[in-house]
C-alpha cells in the first residue's frame, strides 16, 4: 500500500477518494514547482526593447467625487518613486464597440479590489482606446473606484504593445515595463495569447491575473466550455 502523503482527513471519505487525492496532490506539489520554474525563468529575462516613446494618454478616475477633467500623463509619469516596476493590462473597450468586453470587465472587477495591495509593490494602470470620458463612465457603472484608468485614443501605445491588431481591433494583452537608470524598457507581455491553439485550450494568456477560471477549475464541472463572463446575470 502506498503511503498517504499526510493525516489530514476529511468526514466519511472513502479509500478510493484518498488514493485518486493522493495523486492529484503528487500533480498539484509538481504543478507548484513548474509554477515556480516558469516565474523564475520570467523574472530571469533580459530587458526588452527600450520604449520608443514617451507615451502620452488620457487619465480620468472613476470616483464620482473627483474632478471631470480629464488630465494628459506620459507614460514614465506612471512610475512612483522607489516603484520602477509598472503592470499596463489592455481593456477591450475601443470606440467602435457598443460596450466593453465581458471578459476584460470581469478581471478588471476583481482587480479593483486588489488594486491597493499592489500599489504597494509595484505601479498598475489600465488603458482602453475610448475616450477617457467613456471609460470612466462604464469604470462608475461597475464602480471601479481605485483603478488607475487611462486612455489611449490619441497615441499609439495598443497597435505598439499588442492591444489592438492592425485593422483597431481590440486585444486584451498585459505588459511590464520596468524603469533603469531613468529609461523604461518594456519586460514582459502575455504572448501565450498569440502561440498556435491547441484542442479544448483556450488562449488562457492571463489566467494567472484572472482569479475566476482558477476558482471554477477547483469545482467537480470545472470552467465548462461554453460558459462566458457577462456583464450582468439575471437574479438567482
Amino acid at each position: 500500500m502506498n503511503q498517504s502523503l499526510h493525516d489530514t482527513r476529511f468526514p466519511q471519505e472513502s479509500g478510493a477518494y484518498r488514493t485518486a487525492r493522493d495523486q492529484l496532490l503528487k500533480a498539484e506539489i509538481e504543478l507548484r514547482r513548474q509554477i515556480e520554474a516558469v516565474a523564475t525563468l520570467r523574472r530571469a529575462l533580459p530587458l526588452g526593447g527600450e520604449v520608443k516613446e514617451d507615451y502620452v494618454f488620457e487619465q480620468g478616475n472613476a470616483d464620482l467625487h473627483a474632478p471631470d477633467n480629464a488630465k494628459q500623463v506620459r507614460l514614465s509619469e506612471l512610475f512612483r518613486n522607489g516603484k520602477d516596476n509598472l503592470i499596463i493590462y489592455s481593456f477591450m473597450y475601443g470606440p467602435a464597440m457598443q460596450q466593453a468586453c465581458p471578459s476584460c470587465t470581469s478581471i478588471l472587477d476583481g482587480w479593483n479590489g486588489a488594486v491597493h495591495h499592489l500599489l504597494q509593490r509595484v505601479n498598475v494602470a489600465v488603458v482602453a482606446k475610448s475616450a477617457i470620458e467613456r471609460i470612466r463612465e462604464f469604470a462608475r457603472q461597475r464602480g471601479w473606484v481605485n483603478l488607475p484608468l487611462l486612455s489611449s485614443a490619441h497615441n499609439r501605445y495598443n497597435a505598439d504593445y499588442h492591444g489592438e491588431t492592425a485593422d483597431a481591433k481590440q486585444i486584451p494583452m498585459l505588459n511590464v515595463f520596468t524603469r533603469r537608470d531613468g529609461r523604461i524598457y518594456h519586460t514582459y507581455g502575455t504572448e501565450l495569447l498569440f502561440t498556435p491553439s491547441e484542442p479544448g485550450q483556450d488562449g488562457r494568456h492571463v489566467d494567472m491575473a484572472w482569479p475566476l477560471w482558477n476558482m471554477l477549475d477547483y469545482t467537480p464541472e470545472g470552467r465548462g466550455t461554453d460558459w462566458r463572463p457577462k456583464l450582468s446575470y439575471d437574479a438567482a
